[in-house]
């Protein structure tokens, strides 16, 4: 980073249109910053079925096995058992540390905020997976020196937008959650082939009580930044089973949401717009002209 400072040159991750952008507001950039983290995923969680410990009734069946009747989901932000808790910790303790890597860098080029900031997830080639946020750090000459470098997944020219808004963001945001559901005998009847066209109950359940608890996270993650609302760039949803450990011939199912955002405050009245001019409209007509030469005198 000192060498970057000592050069007088800049990099960055913006297209010519987001450069522009965040010049029309007085912000320049001072370099292209990165924070990774590669992490060893080993306990997860979620090993044993969701639906013990939480089955809601339970029935006798005809070789006199008591199953489950009904079941609930089991999302990571509950902490119930079976769910995936352990895992999404990891997943916010990893992205956060990229993050604060990456604000790190731009605090030594003396930038106050890093834009268009993205978050990816790969597989590391020696085993694990590497977290990774890349941005362009950015600074408003002669501006008040912020304590901690804000930072946004907003385009150049959307960050452009809220600042002429009135509007300055204070940090990405995370909401994620995971989410687990045990088949049992309403699921299994709903989804046979017989069965028609039908709601399957347990699994709008699955999903929707895990995006809610994703959003959840997200409005804490919001609070936690003192901001006032958040402007959502991705939401993600992936959806899988596996053999329930628990039960023979049973699936437990698995979905994964993730919102990302940047979460903002408002720091003051948007730029006025400028009333048009007045548009001049001329006809083509020779006669209609002639006519309003004559009305308005030489």
């Amino acid at each position: 980073m000192a060498e970057i400072r000592r050069s007088g040159t800049w990099g960055s991750a913006l297209t010519a249109d987001e450069f522009t952008a965040i010049k029309s507001t007085g912000f320049e950039p001072v370099g292209q910053v990165l924070g990774a983290a590669v992490y060893n995923l080993g306990y997860t969680g979620g090993y044993g079925c969701p639906a013990y410990g939480m089955i809601g009734m339970s029935r006798m069946g005809m070789t006199g096995f008591m199953g489950p009747y009904t079941t609930q989901t089991s999302t990571s932000g509950g902490g119930e058992f079976g769910s995936y808790a352990p895992l999404v910790r990891t997943m916010y303790e990893a992205r956060r540390r990229a993050i604060s890597r990456m604000t790190a860098e731009c605090t030594e080029l003396g930038g106050q905020g890093v834009v268009g900031v993205r978050l990816s997830i790969g597989s590391f080639a020696a085993g694990g997976l590497e977290f990774k946020a890349i941005g362009t750090a950015v600074r408003a000459p002669g501006a008040v020196k912020l304590r901690e470098p804000f930072t946004s997944d907003l385009s150049g020219q959307d960050f452009a937008k809220l600042i002429l808004a009135g509007w300055v963001p204070v940090g990405l945001v995370l909401g994620i959650s995971v989410g687990a559901r045990h088949d049992d005998w309403i699921t299994v009847n709903q989804t046979r082939w017989g069965s028609g066209n039908v709601e399957v109950q347990g699994y709008t359940d699955l999903v929707n009580d895990t995006r809610h608890d994703a959003r959840q996270q997200l409005q804490r993650d919001v609070t936690r930044h003192g901001a006032e609302g958040v402007v959502v760039q991705r939401m993600e949803m992936r959806v899988g089973e596996h053999e329930c450990p628990a039960q023979e011939a049973r699936r437990d199912h698995v979905v994964e949401a993730t919102i990302i955002g940047t979460a903002i405050t408002h720091f003051g009245r948007g730029r006025a717009r400028e009333a048009p001019p007045p548009l001049a409209i001329m006809s083509l007509d020779p006669q209609r002209r002639q006519a309003a030469r004559v009305r308005l005198g030489p």
